[in-house]
């Protein structure tokens, strides 16, 4: 077996493939999706909802390594990748202690892609990103101009230096590094990015939503790094709901960041316009779908594949009628 899990889905071009994460699912964190999750559950919920494929939760979450495979395996859903958060910007012990979860995860993934066979051009993804810091939380979407809380230039050289020595982990379990910018860090605005592009040789993770969050446009961020991005997250959001956060000093990030994504269509985000140039550019590979939001018992599973199963159906139209 030489593709993913999932068999092709129908009416999408050749080498385009859609998944989820567990984060629509309000799996994230040390929490991962609080006491009610079933991970099992969630995987079946996925593909009942017509996925290929999806992305890991936190390290652990399906298992160990090999219960993580043999679930995805069980589903018929491919293991697309996973998002790996590094605190870049603290202390060694913390780093230390990131990496070490990585490694855990990197091995869930090795896993998951010896089991179903796939090559090394479809190998699952690694998902790097920085984790900024409790300051950064607080002060989101933060003008490009204000650079008070970027980091310094001993700062990017530790992250270029640390990026490197993660990047080389994932590729020693045959994984593609890719790096995700997100809001409320260090990777966050399109400046920031460049920075990052110019440092290091990872892959990029362009998450089309946080970047509009950050102020971008994600039109022409794609066109100004389509040679670096080999991976995308599509979501939608309410910009609106960042605005008022930022404007009445909210402190509580994952309380109003579960109510910042929206179903697609229903949020600011120009998902169309960027299909139609993405696709033109002859991208090829994952479409993956988030919409985030607060930790979900698994008994409200088949609500959230409603909504799941319509995005995707959203999603496969828009990619159909821009091929």
């Amino acid at each position: 077996m030489t593709g993913p899990a999932a068999p092709p889905a129908a009416g999408l071009p050749d080498g385009i493939l859609i998944g989820n994460a567990p984060v629509s699912y309000g799996v994230y964190g040390d929490a991962a999706g609080g006491p009610g999750a079933a991970p099992g559950a969630l995987l079946a919920s996925m593909a009942e909802a017509g996925y290929q494929g999806s992305e890991l939760g936190p390290p652990g979450f399906f298992g160990t390594p090999e219960q993580t495979a043999a679930l995805f395996t069980e589903h018929r859903l491919a293991a697309v990748g996973a998002y790996i958060p590094v605190h870049y910007a603290l202390g060694d012990d913390v780093v230390e202690h990131d990496l070490a979860r990585m490694e855990l995860t990197c091995r869930e993934l090795a896993a998951c892609a010896e089991a179903a066979g796939v090559g090394a051009d479809q190998a699952p993804l690694a998902i790097l990103a920085d984790e900024g810091s409790e300051t950064l939380l607080h002060h989101p979407a933060r003008p490009w101009d204000d650079r008070s809380l970027a980091l310094d230039e001993a700062g990017w050289e530790r992250l270029a230096r640390l990026s490197e020595r993660a990047v080389a982990m994932a590729r020693s379990y045959g994984l593609r590094p890719s790096f995700h910018p997100h809001i409320s860090t260090f990777i966050e605005s399109p400046w920031e990015v460049e920075r990052l592009l110019a440092l290091t040789e990872v892959g990029l993770t362009l998450d089309i939503a946080h970047i509009q969050l950050a102020g971008g446009d994600p039109v022409q961020c794609l066109r100004a790094w389509r040679e670096r991005i080999n991976h995308v997250h599509v979501k939608d959001v309410r910009t609106a709901v960042l605005a008022d956060a930022k404007a009445t000093g909210r402190t509580d990030f994952d309380e109003w960041w579960a109510q910042v994504c929206v179903p697609f269509g229903d949020g600011d985000v120009d998902i169309d316009a960027f299909l139609a140039d993405l696709l033109r550019g002859g991208y090829r590979g994952w479409l993956l779908v988030e919409q985030d939001r607060a930790p979900t018992p698994a008994a409200d599973y088949p609500q959230v594949a409603a909504e799941q199963a319509a995005n995707r159906a959203w999603l496969a139209a828009k990619v159909a009628a821009h091929s």
